[in-house]
Parts: structure tokens; C-alpha cells; sequence
């Protein structure tokens, strides 16, 4: 699907932007990303295969084959035109289920601050609402139980937190 160039809100008095990564990204999102490796490594869902890792350029290419297909697309969650996290709406399904899952990640500089609700709450509204977008049904996130902060999100950005599954069921 055709995403917008950016998508920002200044409500809960944070400023928020959201917009497609791009290749010229690479060197902000980098340090970012890698700066925050440790405090985000407890939640990372990782490749559960250990399949080879792919270059940003490669990823590109990735996310811009499933940005075309409608099946997906990742988000550079800027604060003053700096990245300060990424957002992605992934598992796009067309048909009766008309459903996404929604994936994120923010500097743990920018935690608790409300960046990371106001982003799920923009994407939920362009992949749900926005005529030229998908038109969702259901946005759906993904939590790991051991992470204390992140099921505070879904209720912050509107979403009610539907069920937990366990992993060993």
C-alpha cells in the first residue's frame, strides 16, 4: 500500500512524526538501534530460524517489496525531525480477517514518555481508517510477558489488550 511521507500529532504534548525508513536513514537509524542494543535485547523477537543476517540495504529492499505487495511497512518514530525509534505494521492479511500486527521499538532515552503510544495510535488510525490505506479491521501487538513496560502501550495508545497466550500451551 501507498504509505504518507510523514504522519505527525502534537496531542499528549508529544511530538510525534511517522515515516518511512529510507535508505539515507541508515547512519541515524544505526547508531540508534545499535546504541540501544542492550536495553532492547530482553525483547527482541530475533529470527527464531538464526537465519543469516541481511545488510540495511537488503532490509530496504525487503521492506519496499512489502510495502508494494500491501503486506507490511516500517516507520523511522521521529520526536523534532530525529528518529527515536521505529514502528512497523507487519502479517498484513486481506479477506475476512483484515488484520495487522504491529511491532515496535523506541530509545530508551525517549521511554515512558508516551512516544511509543502516540506512534501505535497513529498506525492504527492510517491502517485502519485512512481510505487510501488498508482499511484494518484489527491492529494487533505482540507482547512478551516479561516485558513490565510494554503492555502499559496498547491501553495509552486505545487498544484494549484482548488475551495472553502462553507459550507452552
Amino acid at each position: 500500500f501507498e504509505m504518507p511521507e510523514f504522519i505527525q500529532s502534537h496531542s499528549m504534548r508529544v511530538p510525534v512524526s511517522l515515516r518511512p525508513l529510507t535508505g539515507a536513514d541508515y547512519d541515524e537509524w544505526n547508531e540508534v538501534r545499535w546504541r540501544n542494543d542492550a536495553w532492547l535485547k530482553p525483547w527482541e523477537s530475533g529470527d527464531p530460524l538464526h537465519g543469516a543476517p541481511i545488510t540495511y540495504k537488503e532490509w530496504m529492499k525487503q521492506l519496499r517489496r512489502n510495502e508494494r505487495a500491501g503486506t507490511g511497512a516500517v516507520f523511522a518514530i521521529e520526536q523534532h525531525g530525529r528518529i527515536v525509534g521505529q514502528i512497523s505494521l507487519g502479517a498484513i492479511c486481506y479477506g475476512a480477517m483484515r488484520s495487522g500486527v504491529v511491532g515496535y521499538w523506541v530509545d530508551e532515552r525517549f521511554a515512558v514518555r508516551g512516544h511509543t503510544p502516540m506512534s501505535v495510535a497513529h498506525l492504527a488510525d492510517l491502517a485502519m481508517f485512512d481510505p487510501t490505506e488498508p482499511r484494518l479491521q484489527a491492529t494487533e501487538i505482540y507482547i512478551l510477558p516479561e516485558n513490565m513496560r510494554s503492555p502499559a502501550v496498547a491501553p495509552t495508545g486505545g487498544a484494549t489488550i484482548a488475551g495472553v497466550t502462553r507459550g507452552d500451551v
